[in-house]
């Protein structure tokens, strides 16, 4: 054999001993050794969906109805080998079930195309009202069909003074209730099969003074809670399996001067906080631990004595209603980062009722719902899918009870519901698929106790 044979001999082995095969960067031309296992999401309206590979975490990101569609590529694995795709965490915000069809079996030598990711909502089971003039939480049993409540039997259940806001945990085992004049937290686990509230053992569980508003992070672990006196908000990390809160050490962090209301992100990367003394918004990172820092350039101007707050289902728009300016400001750039400008988008602020109080996005139909306490209705308003921007219904604003106090969208979106505090009552809607029109139904208003508050919705 002569010198060029050789050479060329030793440098084929070489080309041929590099090359890995499938998800090898430094192989090109190469026999591909690992099978792409993919497929299709359809019904994706939650976050944090998770899949796994037997026990191995598959690296997809598959959050909000973005993780729909057809050629979705859940990971790789060798040839010849058995695979087992399933549902490690199922996503929130709304709470949903997602199955998967065609997820187990053996590779062979080529790409599996036909493994789906097949989600449905899940059905609203249980309604809960905080009445601040009673200082108990109305319970109600909500028929997913008809949208009709039904008094949870032992109802109402005690709280602490003046409750004024409350939160289900995304499993729909844990309630917790924010009272305002006691300065501390109600915790109750939820009966499943009654809806039916029994106090956590250890509840009720401090707070800094006149505590305004509670919001609980989609993985569940973290109970946030706005202090109007301290203007901070506080994390309680939430013990699995009982609901007992616990205080995460140092986390009493500065807001801006009388928070009102605070929201957590779908990934659980940020929560945004309303201040409504000095009209502005905090954007708070959250670490693991539940410890919260300073977004870039946080805090950022909103209206006049921001209230509530909203984001639309893509985390990209938030939404806050100013109380004293009857406006709604539309903010963009979400979610803060160093390369975004976080600032109102073209159009903003808007205007709503007298007096809104409290804003609800449905998941479904992508409409924002202001309740407008002053003139006594509930103003509608489509978002723009690619900018954010608002446009109001054309048959909006819809009437309600007496000084509207809150507005929640059940996770179907198929249901609206007011509370009013002017008549102790709450209002039920349908809500049309098509344009987000609110219909009363005809059992509507249903008795709470005096001066409803906040609404909870839990799955």
């Amino acid at each position: 054999m002569n010198t060029h044979r050789l050479f060329a001999f030793a440098f084929v082995a070489t080309l041929l001993a590099s090359c890995g095969g499938g998800g090898d960067d430094n192989c090109t031309n190469c026999t591909p050794k690992s099978a792409n296992l993919q497929g299709s999401v359809s019904g994706l309206l939650g976050y944090r969906l998770a899949l796994q590979n037997g026990t191995t975490p598959l690296k997809v990101s598959l959050n909000g109805a973005a993780g729909n569609g057809n050629g979705v590529l859940f990971g790789t694995s060798p040839f010849n080998t058995a695979y087992n795709i399933t549902v490690a965490t199922q996503p929130t915000n709304p709470s949903q079930t997602c199955v998967v069809a065609n997820g187990s079996g053996n590779t062979g030598n080529a790409d599996v195309t036909n493994i789906a990711v097949n989600c449905t909502t899940n059905s609203p089971r249980f309604l809960y009202v905080t009445n601040r003039g009673a200082g108990n939480v109305s319970g109600f049993t909500l028929n997913p069909g008809t949208g009709l409540l039904t008094a949870i039997a032992g109802s109402p259940f005690a709280t602490g003074s003046n409750p004024v806001a409350i939160a289900v945990d995304p499993t729909g085992s844990f309630v917790y209730v924010v009272n305002q004049l006691s300065g501390n937290i109600s915790a109750f686990t939820i009966d499943r099969m009654t809806g039916a509230l029994v106090p956590v053992a250890g509840s009720p569980y401090g707070t800094p003074a006149n505590p305004s508003s509670v919001a609980i992070d989609p993985s569940g672990s973290f109970v946030f809670v706005t202090s109007s006196t301290a203007g901070s908000v506080s994390t309680y990390s939430i013990t699995s399996g009982t609901g007992a809160l616990v205080a995460v050490s140092g986390s009493q962090f500065a807001t801006g001067p009388s928070p009102s209301a605070v929201i957590v992100d779908p990934l659980a990367e940020f929560a945004y906080v309303a201040n409504q003394s000095n009209g502005t918004f905090a954007a708070l990172s959250i670490d693991p631990t539940g410890l919260l820092s300073s977004a870039m350039g946080s805090p950022f101007p909103a209206g006049a004595n921001p209230k509530a707050l909203a984001l639309d289902p893509t985390d990209h728009f938030l939404y806050i209603v100013n109380n004293n300016a009857n406006t709604i400001s539309a903010i963009g750039g979400l979610p803060v980062s160093s390369t975004a400008t976080v600032a109102p988008i073209m159009g903003s602020p808007y205007a709503t009722g007298s007096i809104p109080t409290a804003v609800a996005v449905g998941p479904v139909t992508n409409i924002l719902y202001v309740a407008n306490q002053g003139s006594n209705n509930v103003s509608a308003f489509k978002i723009a899918s690619s900018g954010g921007t608002l446009s109001q219904l054309a048959a909006s604003p819809f009437a309600a009870g007496s000084q509207p106090s809150a507005v929640a969208i059940d996770p179907t979106g198929i249901f609206a519901y007011v509370a009013n505090s002017g008549d102790s009552s709450i209002s039920a809607y349908t809500i049309d698929p098509q344009s987000g029109a609110l219909t009363a139904l005809a059992a509507s208003p249903f008795a709470t106790g005096l001066l409803p508050s906040a609404i909870a919705i839990s799955n």
